[in-house]
């Protein structure tokens, strides 16, 4: 197996033929005199030839010496000027950010921010990813994601949001021709539909005012991936679904869907912004987790911690 390199020697090299010495190539690289005779050494014993004619007072290139140098400047030179760029990019914001998110809430509330923050930092990319399944930030190469959870995965690092409610519904027309269910235990009896990554697999819990707590696991003719996916067979009166808030209120608001069983509730999630491990972050990361931070906060509770 052949060996790599040994770019830090040829680093030294090229900056002592840069300063015309050891002395001076010690000062500039912070390391003692010794450490570079001795990285010069391993090099010349690796390439299996002197780079220098040694005197008391000074050193001199061989013609091996000389032909390997310009090289090595430009490796140097190659090297410093991509640790600078990337040392930029890690403190001012400019770069590709991946982000993923549901789709739903993707497209209705993340999507719309994004022209704002474009303006606001014109060298960074997004790239945007909707999925309603549960991604592998680290797997999968993602910097920030949006996630609808009861609980974020422990070994990410999350920043809860805001409360996200899950709330049972319905076309007054299905109701009226099947009735309106008091207690949950009685969706058994009703066309349900269900939805693929809801974190109860397939149970509906709701709780009360006197702390009653009722799990079901209702059935129906039709089960999505996509909250949004539902809703033509919901408002054409075919059954009852359990669905976030935010696919729900202009429905609510305008009468074309009903809430079913008003006197119970379903447990809240939250809405998470989850980060990979790690402290730290390149600016352009934080740019925009600070940006879904402050626009999609539930006021008035402020920025919330890293957990």
């Amino acid at each position: 197996m052949a060996r790599l390199p040994d770019m830090e020697a040829m680093a030294i090299f090229a900056t002592v033929v840069e300063t015309r010495g050891i002395t001076a190539a010690a000062k500039a690289l912070s390391l003692s005199p010794p450490t570079i005779s001795k990285a010069l050494a391993r090099l010349e014993r690796r390439l299996g030839t002197p780079l220098f004619h040694r005197t008391s007072r000074r050193l001199t290139l061989t013609d091996a010496g000389g032909e390997l140098a310009a090289r090595a400047g430009r490796l140097l030179a190659e090297a410093e000027a991509a640790e600078a760029a990337l040392l930029e990019q890690a403190s001012s914001p400019r770069g590709r950010v991946r982000l993923t998110a549901p789709m739903s809430f993707g497209v209705r509330a993340v999507a719309p921010l994004l022209p704002a923050f474009m303006a606001r930092y014109p060298d960074i990319s997004i790239d945007l990813s909707l999925t309603d399944a549960m991604v592998d930030l680290v797997a999968e190469g993602f910097d920030l994601a949006l996630r609808i959870a009861d609980l974020p995965d422990s070994s990410l690092r999350a920043r809860r949001l805001r409360p996200i409610r899950r709330v049972a519904v319905a076309a007054p027309a299905y109701l009226d021709r099947h009735g309106r269910p008091e207690h949950p235990s009685e969706l058994m009896a009703h066309a349900c539909f269900g939805y693929a990554y809801l974190q109860t697999r397939g149970a509906w819990t709701f709780l009360n005012d006197e702390g009653e707590e009722v799990s079901v696991r209702p059935e129906g003719p039709l089960r999505v991936n996509n909250g949004e996916a539902a809703m033509p067979a919901l408002l054409a009166g075919l059954g009852i679904t359990d669905a976030p808030e935010f696919l729900l209120d202009d429905l609510l608001e305008s009468g074309r869907l009903e809430q079913v069983l008003p006197r119970w509730r379903r447990p809240e999630a939250s809405l998470f912004l989850l980060l990979p491990p790690g402290k730290l972050q390149p600016a352009r990361i934080r740019a925009v987790a600070d940006y879904l931070t402050s626009m999609l906060v539930k006021r008035p509770s402020g920025p919330p911690p890293m957990a």
